[in-house]
């Protein structure tokens, strides 16, 4: 298939072209290489790629909506897998124009985009966050949304929104894809994980909210790649399933990409360190603004429509973890 994916030199979308290449997958990646944190990070990762013949790399933002849609009229992709956003929690409370730019205007560009030049599929990156305040557990993707956090998860549950009526109105095929904490080597070096990994080793503090009463339902990226890769050809547009999410007017749906297996953050750190063998010197420190106490992702409808759901254990995705973060970045 031709697949474009944007947000390509990110944590996820590098590990999807990665895959997609080895698959045999045609891919045309897009990345503004945002500063929003280590840009030589994302170089790597993008090196990585560029090695592989049937990659093609363009550097350019979501927000220049001309050159969008000048990759979509010369690319022709089949699927587009969009996972180009503004991330970060914590971010949105003090840049907040930065996610109305890059997850608001920017995914309008592509939903236009693919009104314009169709594709068979259009996969869309959504997130946990957009449970917010809701406290009925595990998370169903049927739950009400519309008690955001923070302005990251008004924004991603907007995009969600945008695509719907696109969908309905153009009868184009979207998935909504909320993903659940995804964790694993070349991940983002703001993530909790990497930032405890890195201050474990040098021996400083870390700093662990809401008193270690926290929890998270964690996904590690290889399972992540798998349910993308499989809801790929599972296109919203035929006979619904058991508690589906399928829209009734357009073809539309909305899964939930995790585990359904929450993990207390004590016993995240932990394993931690095990892996790195070292205590952590711990600090705690009350919930932040806009962080939720626990994440919890019912992954039955994702069973349903693919026969899969990540499995990975902690045990094994956190040693995997700090042995890339060892060989890649203690070493430089």
């Amino acid at each position: 298939m031709r697949v474009l994916i944007t947000g390509c030199a990110g944590f996820i979308g590098f590990h999807l072209a990665r895959r997609m290449l080895a698959d045999g997958h045609v891919i045309c990646g897009i990345d503004s290489l945002s500063a929003y944190y280590d840009v030589g990070l994302k170089r790597r990762r993008l090196a990585l790629l560029q090695k592989a013949e049937s990659f093609e790399f363009l550097h350019q933002d979501i927000a220049d909506k001309p050159a969008l849609d000048e990759a979509f009229k010369r690319f022709a992709p089949e699927i587009v897998v969009h996972l180009a956003a503004q991330a970060g929690v914590r971010h949105s409370i003090t840049h907040p124009q930065d996610y109305v730019s890059a997850n608001i205007c920017g995914t309008f560009n592509l939903l236009e985009a693919c009104r314009a030049f169709p594709v068979r599929h259009l996969m869309l990156a959504s997130t946990s966050s957009v449970y917010g305040a809701n406290p009925d557990m595990p998370y169903q993707e049927t739950a009400s949304v519309m008690q955001p956090l923070t302005l990251y998860a008004a924004s991603k549950g907007a995009g969600e929104l945008m695509a719907h009526s696109y969908s309905h109105l153009f009868k184009i095929p979207m998935t909504a894809i909320r993903f659940f904490t995804v964790y694993g080597p070349w991940g983002r070096p703001d993530m909790a994980y990497y930032i405890f990994t890195r201050q474990i080793l040098a021996g400083q503090p870390i700093d662990i909210n809401n008193n270690g009463q926290s929890s998270r339902d964690f996904t590690y990226i290889d399972d992540l790649v798998e349910t993308l890769c499989r809801l790929t050809v599972v296109t919203p547009d035929g006979v619904a399933v058991d508690g589906d999410t399928l829209s009734p007017v357009a073809p539309y749906r909305v899964v939930n990409a995790g585990g359904g297996q929450p993990m207390p953050l004590l016993d995240f750190v932990r394993e931690i360190e095990k892996a790195t063998g070292k205590t952590a010197i711990r600090q705690m420190r009350p919930l932040p603004a806009g962080d939720a106490t626990g994440t919890f992702a019912s992954s039955a409808l994702l069973q349903r429509l693919v026969g899969y759901k990540p499995q990975t254990p902690i045990s094994i995705g956190i040693p995997r973890f700090v042995d890339w973060y060892r060989r890649e970045i203690e070493t430089i």
